[in-house]
């Protein structure tokens, strides 16, 4: 029966490449492409036969295809049905969970952000915490899926995890799952300042933005002056919401482009009239966080001469992914790197990160390869990594043009924030007085 099953698993796999061929009209030799999937074939009914143990033929078949799409670069992947269905709660409805972003970096599952109001958040874990544990097993290694697929479960149960910390030995945490909204927006007003922060870009994340603004302007009681929008470790998310908020500022031209493999192939996506703030100033914050759809936004906002940008250096993710089911789901998905996208002004960020207007640090950096956040991984940093195709490469930080926090400033207090509320404060009261 498995060498059956092994046999359509090849005929389908040289009948699609038959078919490729065909659709594609190529006349070059494919023997090659044959030869390898014949060899493919010789290896998996080796194992099959000859290895040590029982082997599961289906596991291994994954693993063939998760390499394959690896070897392509860092954001290709296979999702097989369980870790297609969590992909797509991330972007709507609700779960059963404990409430941060997390991210690999270093074989260790790390915490980007603890959403607000969730168990994470009231246990008091923090950006860069490392998550070295789930009940006790270890999970060094594993992947994002996994770890997420570990710590997501009922609302109510119990788990408790393993938090490596730096200058700290390493301790558990108990929590109680409970539901956590898709919320990825949260609005304050500081000493005066609106104040908007997206976590990330899911289904909603545009209309959200609206009602973000709608309750500033009833909390402040008149049109907002300005705002602070802080996309500060914002992994991204929906290609169509990042040009759905930036939408929400701009009046009309255009937001982003996407090229595909044929560079004929452009897509370019225009703002609608009307910028729901009518002009008023913008800050926006970023950091090496602040990755694809956050980058899109804040690229488009600064080539628009929209809004300031204050922070660090951003991720440097250039690329679109497109996520393609498998039998509408039933197989899973690709997720496949499909194109690349470009600012305004045409630049492709791939690998170099969009630049702020103000660098500013959050805290004290020197040449020391130990200082805090030298250890970040960026997108150039990934293995296989997409090139830029002008062939530039990240800009190596120059220190020296970096403000960074005095030596006697609070570790609590957010150093990047606070600068970014002074030059917003100093462009609604330049405004105000070209107004009267």
């Amino acid at each position: 029966m498995r060498i059956n099953v092994f046999a359509s698993i090849l005929a389908f796999a040289l009948g699609a490449v038959a078919i490729a061929v065909a659709a594609e009209g190529r006349q070059e030799d494919h023997s090659e492409t044959f030869r390898q999937l014949e060899l493919f074939g010789d290896v998996l009914s080796r194992i099959e036969s000859d290895y040590v143990t029982e082997t599961e033929q289906s596991e291994m078949i994954e693993a063939a295809i998760e390499g394959m799409l690896t070897s392509l670069d860092p954001h290709s992947a296979y999702h097989n049905p369980d870790s297609y269905e969590n992909l797509r709660v991330t972007t709507r409805g609700e779960y059963g969970g404990l409430g941060m972003e997390v991210t690999k970096r270093d074989e260790f599952i790390t915490i980007v952000s603890p959403i607000s109001d969730t168990p994470a958040e009231r246990a008091g874990l923090r950006t860069n915490d490392r998550i070295i544990a789930v009940d006790g097993d270890s999970i060094v290694g594993a992947t994002v899926d996994r770890a997420v697929e570990l710590m997501r479960g009922a609302v109510g149960d119990p788990i408790t995890i393993t938090i490596a910390r730096a200058g700290e030995d390493p301790f558990e945490v108990t929590l109680v799952r409970d539901t956590i909204p898709l919320r990825t927006v949260a609005t304050r007003i500081d000493d005066g300042i609106p104040y908007l922060r997206i976590a990330g870009f899911n289904e909603r994340t545009t209309e959200m933005v609206l009602e973000g603004i709608a309750d500033l302007e009833e909390e402040y009681g008149a049109p907002l002056p300005g705002l602070i929008l802080d996309v500060r470790y914002n992994p991204g998310g929906l290609l169509d919401q990042a040009i759905g908020v930036t939408d929400v500022f701009l009046d009309g031209g255009e937001v982003v482009s996407t090229r595909n493999r044929d560079p004929r192939d452009t897509q370019r996506y225009n703002a609608r009239p009307g910028d729901r703030l009518n002009g008023a100033p913008i800050v926006i914050l970023i950091n090496e966080g602040s990755a694809s759809a956050a980058e899109i936004v804040a690229g488009a906002l600064q080539d628009r001469e929209r809004a300031e940008l204050v922070g660090m250096t951003s991720f440097g993710k250039g690329s679109v992914q497109t996520i393609i089911p498998l039998r509408g789901g039933r197989d899973g998905a690709l997720r496949l790197t499909t194109g690349r996208y470009y600012t305004p002004a045409g630049r492709s960020i791939q690998g170099t990160g969009i630049v702020p207007d103000l660098q500013i640090s959050s805290f004290p950096i020197s040449e020391d390869e130990d200082a805090p956040g030298s250890q970040v991984r960026l997108e150039a940093d990934l293995p296989g990594a997409l090139e830029n195709e002008s062939g530039e490469g990240r800009a190596e930080a120059d220190i020296a043009a970096i403000e960074q926090p005095p030596a006697d400033w609070p570790e609590d207090e957010d150093f990047q924030l606070s600068r970014a509320q002074e030059v917003l404060r100093s462009s609604m009261e330049s405004q105000q007085a070209a107004l009267q």
